[in-house]
């Protein structure tokens, strides 16, 4: 969740505290919203530990959610 973060912080020049709420804020509302199996996999997705391999955090979530041509 941490690179995350940091991204909102770069992207937007926001305090990391507030950056971490946003990203909570986000995460938590998709958990609640998404079918039970997607918020698994999309907490795995913020903690680390989806798919070792190489790519973004946003590309990862596009492959979740179908949005990706893998």
């Amino acid at each position: 969740m941490q690179q995350l973060i940091n991204q909102v912080t770069q992207r937007t020049g926001i305090p990391e505290d507030k950056a971490r709420a946003a990203v909570d804020t986000v995460v938590g509302y998709l958990k609640q919203h998404l079918p039970g199996p997607v918020a698994s996999q999309l907490d795995n997705a913020v903690s680390g530990q989806a798919g070792q391999g190489t790519g973004s955090l946003a590309d990862k979530a596009k492959g979740m959610l179908g949005g990706g041509n893998q």
